[in-house]
């Protein structure tokens, strides 16, 4: 499988997709793509005007980053029949925002199955955010609300680990809620065979065959049953999470 599993989209006071531009550029020019569907379910307070409108600017303003680094972009929700145009694609992209949503909708339109068989077919696969969180077994790491019932919190489960997204590693001063440290663990108390990467923004994950590297400039926290959390350095071989 070709994946790039990006923490986040932007970090602050820099411009959409600013930071991890290079690293998608060379992901695309390394698996020869020219081309990008792009799936915006999880943008769904883009616009006041409704979902059509929020998927419309989303998949703008993603398109203009993608076509300055010169490929080619357009979102399944124009596709009268988005399985058909997943089994065209040369590479999907999955955007960030409320990850129920976007599981919710992916299920509905059958795109679950077929993004899944398409990657383990080595069609490239990138995601930031909640388009990161899907390609775990579940959502059930996600940091969103559950603003909409999926069918189920199975995702493609391309990995066999979940990802944390947006880890952080503080409560805000004066915030009386658990860690999210604590959330994990919680997971972990009721999952105890599945580990999770605590993906730090401005970090990533890059699978190629069976390599999986941590790239980025922030060191990653990983997480099992009953064992103090590791920190993992930015540039680390992290294959042995695929075992």
């Amino acid at each position: 499988m070709k994946l790039l599993l990006i923490s986040n989209s932007t970090n602050a006071g820099e411009s959409y997709l600013g930071w991890p531009k290079t690293f998608i550029s060379e992901f695309m020019h390394k698996h020869k793509v020219s081309s990008v569907l792009f799936v915006p379910y999880a943008g769904v307070n883009l616009s006041k005007d409704g979902l059509k409108a929020s998927y419309d600017a989303y998949e703008t303003r993603v398109k203009a980053v993608f076509e300055a680094l010169g490929f080619s972009l357009k979102s399944i929700h124009h596709e009268k029949d988005p399985v058909d145009a997943v089994n065209k694609a040369e590479c999907i992209a999955v955007g960030g925002g409320n990850t129920f949503h976007l599981v919710a909708q992916m299920q509905k339109t059958g795109i679950m199955e077929a993004i899944r068989s398409k990657a383990l077919n080595g069609m490239p696969y990138m995601g930031w955010s909640a388009g990161s969180n899907v390609a775990c077994p579940t959502l059930k790491t996600t940091n969103d609300m559950p603003i909409f019932e999926p069918e189920s919190f199975n995702c493609l489960n391309l990995i066999p680990f979940q990802i944390n997204p947006h880890y952080l590693d503080a409560n805000p001063e004066g915030h009386g809620g658990e860690t999210r440290q604590q959330r994990i663990e919680e997971f972990l108390a009721i999952n105890p065979e599945i580990t999770v990467a605590g993906l730090r923004e401005a970090s990533l994950l890059e699978l190629d065959g069976q390599k999986l590297l941590l790239k980025g400039s922030r060191n990653m926290r990983l997480f099992k049953a009953a064992k103090e959390p590791q920190e993992i350095e930015s540039g680390a071989d992290v294959s042995f999470l695929l075992g």
